[in-house]
């Protein structure tokens, strides 16, 4: 199976190199695709001086334009399988093969890695905590999903999941909002646990008020979801 790695990138140039030398470290088979989402900093340069495989948006997107970007590229290229996995380095190549296997398997369509199934490694602030538990419980009682980690950007799908979200992905803050749009599409969505690691270099796109756009954007979004006709 053709797998591709998705990486959206915002000003990671720091992190870059070393997130591609660990993913060759650890894992096999895989290709992989930066997305370039119209970073400031030195990531083009980066991405050449490297010769990092780098796809580079003219303008800033957002992390869903980024991400579709990186969907386009996978069904254009006819990828079986796309990962989604994040250019701060949270996110740990090892657990790749382990995230995929549902889908390999035929036991899923679409797979999260979640970091609160089995509570190792790092747990996130408590207010992003406290923001997850609302979220997951209003996917749960929209969708009956029983979801531990809906802000996960860490995320594997089949090819056709992957032409829905290159159809349409929500612009900003869109991990629980895609968890519903593929209920109501009656995709088999899995949870596989994880551990992530904390940023050590760069900032966070959500900061100060921004949490609180994001939760009541994304439970506006939710609850439209469910409104819509599920498909078949």
């Amino acid at each position: 199976m053709k797998k591709l790695l998705i990486i959206p990138a915002y000003n990671e140039a720091d992190n870059l190199v070393e997130l591609v030398a660990e993913i060759r470290q650890k894992v096999s088979g895989y290709d992989y695709i930066i997305v370039n989402d119209g970073s400031k900093d030195h990531t083009v340069q980066v991405c050449s001086d490297n010769k990092l495989n780098a796809l580079h948006l003219s303008n800033n997107l957002g992390i869903g334009g980024a991400v579709q970007a990186g969907y386009l590229y996978a069904i254009r290229h006819n990828y079986d399988i796309a990962v989604q996995i994040d250019g701060d380095g949270q996110h740990d190549p090892a657990y790749l093969d382990i995230l995929i296997q549902p889908i390999v398997d035929g036991l899923a369509d679409f797979t999260i890695g979640s970091r609160f199934i089995e509570k190792e490694g790092f747990q996130s602030s408590g207010l992003r905590r406290a923001g997850i538990l609302w979220l997951d419980a209003i996917l749960k009682r929209s969708t009956g999903l029983d979801i531990t980690d809906a802000t996960s950007g860490f995320r594997a799908c089949d090819q056709a999941v992957m032409h829905v979200f290159a159809s349409y992905y929500p612009k900003d803050y869109p991990e629980p909002e895609t968890i519903a749009d593929l209920y109501r599409h009656n995709f088999r969505i899995r949870e596989i646990p994880v551990v992530m690691r904390e940023r050590q270099i760069g900032v966070s796109s959500i900061r100060f008020f921004k949490p609180i756009y994001y939760m009541m954007k994304v439970t506006l979004s939710i609850l439209v979801s469910r409104l819509k006709r599920h498909k078949k």
